[in-house]
């Protein structure tokens, strides 16, 4: 592997400013993203106490059934002392979801390792699973790369009620068929059968979304410590009793506060992350329906699609009695990851953070400060085959996830065009349309009723001419192919369907044709945290 850097020519508005505007950095979040930064925010957890002993238990009991590396329980003993974290987190995506997860998992075990020998302290990396989310549509599908597009393969097992990822039960033998269709599609390697057989096994293992999900990536990062905790893990939830009666009690200040940001962030030029409302409150509730999303009205918590209605004290009862029965939106989870973990600081996407720079006066209502906030590395993996495909296309990187790709396309495939042909093709359509058109004023004047019958004989002609184009065109992409699938691979690979590789594949892809290893390998690499993206050739 090699490792090289770009700035991507399309660039995220609002990472931009939090990257470049001091002004902007300080007016939505607490901390620098510097070194005096990390020491701030240190200093300021030493001064705050957390469940330690009971967050430790909690994550070794949520961790067994998956395994737990020796480097892992030492984080885990660490933890229950006085290490602080690393934190990121994703959604249960089947083969871990798209490569991003994959690599936010590295950022964050990378900037863990980083800050434990900057700050001569106890560091540790923790990915934390929205298993909570009740969207199975956005978790149930992956991407495979055919003739030059990235072809969207879904899972579709109906469900009738919005039940959370985490308890979301899946049928193995369905998923068995779908996953060994994924793996065909990848193509037989020195690795498949083994890599596929130990996915099967784990589908078999698991029954849930999240399940599947945590034993994958367990395995992925097993030599590395990283730490895993399910938001929606019942035992987490009786542990977080307290966080969310604070966050009943304060549910107005919140709203407010959330509201207030992202019109603020909006004057200011950007797109609303999460198009919120004064009266949110922010929580879901678990209801026999499915996971529900409370609104704050005259003085109440309430659902009226179900007629759910709480009053503030009986939330509180839940809160102290049924916290299962509670569970946090894009907004609150922030804050409840930083009540149960000493958060050093959070990895996040552009989607992310957006929606963490409106949080900053929620976190103070509650007393607390938010962490560092740290973009995920955004990487790039570029194949043998594909950098083949660059050099003989002439093409850069830059140019391909600019978008020019499509247009570089068309501009090679006309100047592979027999123009002689095209010329005559043109002029024998043109004098035939000019014969029916004598033909039609004719039998305007003498047989109108065969008008319809000549309009579609005409009909008939040019879809002919169109059949004898098409089969020019294909004529002449048979002649170029090796070239003609050299952009494919391009279009397939780096930047499919107009998004950034790591949007839409999973690693499972290059697992498959590198080995189990790969991971290993990623995690070796000399990236630079400071907002380009990474180019890893392989």
């Amino acid at each position: 592997m090699e490792l090289d850097t770009m700035e991507l020519p399309r660039k995220n508005k609002l990472m931009e400013a939090y990257q470049h505007e001091p002004q902007f950095s300080h007016r939505f979040f607490d901390y620098e993203l510097s070194a005096a930064g990390y020491e701030a925010r240190a200093q300021e957890l030493m001064q705050r106490s957390f469940q330690r002993a009971e967050l430790a238990a909690v994550i070794e009991q949520y961790m067994q059934p998956h395994g737990i590396s020796p480097l892992a329980a030492q984080y885990i003993k660490e933890l229950s002392s006085d290490a602080f974290v690393v934190i990121g987190g994703q959604q249960a995506g089947i083969l871990t979801g798209p490569l991003y997860s994959v690599h936010k998992a590295v950022s964050v075990i990378l900037m863990a390792r980083q800050q434990r020998e900057l700050l001569q302290k106890p560091v540790v990396p923790v990915f934390w699973i929205a298993g909570e989310d009740h969207d199975i549509n956005e978790i149930n599908h992956t991407y495979t790369a055919n003739l030059g597009k990235a072809v969207k393969r879904q899972f579709k097992q109906p469900t009738v009620l919005k039940t959370m990822a985490s308890d979301t039960v899946y049928d193995q033998k369905e998923l068995t068929a779908f996953i060994k269709k994924i793996f065909k599609s990848y193509g037989e390697t020195a690795y498949t059968h083994d890599l596929l057989e130990n996915v099967l096994r784990t589908v078999e293992e698991q029954q849930t979304y999240t399940g599947f999900f945590t034993s994958l990536m367990n395995e992925l990062f097993t030599q590395h410590g990283l730490l895993f905790l399910d938001a929606a893990y019942k035992p987490l939830r009786q542990l977080e009793s307290k966080y969310f009666s604070q966050m009943i009690e304060n549910a107005d200040k919140m709203a407010s506060t959330i509201y207030s940001a992202e019109q603020d962030l909006h004057a200011m030029g950007h797109k609303k992350p999460i198009e919120s409302e004064a009266q949110d409150a922010n929580l879901f509730y678990v209801h026999e329906t499915g996971r529900v999303l409370l609104k704050r009205k005259a003085g109440k918590f309430v659902n009226e699609q179900t007629g759910l209605s709480f009053s503030e004290e009986e939330m509180h009862e839940i809160a102290a009695e049924q916290p299962w029965l509670l569970s946090n939106n894009v907004a609150t989870r922030p804050l409840m990851q930083d009540l149960v973990f000493p958060v050093l600081a959070f990895v996040g996407g552009p989607g992310e953070i957006a929606y963490w720079s409106l949080l900053r006066e929620a976190f103070h209502t509650l007393g607390i400060r938010m962490p560092v906030i740290v973009p995920r590395l955004s990487i790039t993996l570029i194949t043998r085959k594909t950098q083949e495909a660059l050099k003989q296309t002439g093409l850069t990187i830059n140019e391909v996830l600019d978008g020019q790709l499509p247009w570089r396309q068309e501009q090679w495939m006309n100047e592979q065009r027999d123009e002689e042909f095209d010329s005559l093709l043109e002029q024998s359509k043109k004098l035939l349309e000019l014969q029916y058109e004598k033909m039609q004023s004719h039998l305007l004047k003498t047989d109108p009723g065969l008008l319809p019958v000549v309009k579609k004989n005409l009909q008939f002609h040019q879809s002919q001419f169109d059949y004898l184009q098409k089969t020019k065109e294909q004529s002449i992409l048979r002649k170029h192919h090796v070239q003609y699938e050299r952009y494919q691979t391009l279009s397939e690979q780096l930047f499919p369907e107009g998004s950034l590789q790591e949007r839409l594949y999973s690693p499972y892809f290059f697992i498959n044709q590198y080995g189990e290893g790969f991971i290993d390998q990623l995690l070796k690499q000399p990236y630079q945290f400071d907002g380009s993206h990474q180019l890893v050739y392989l």
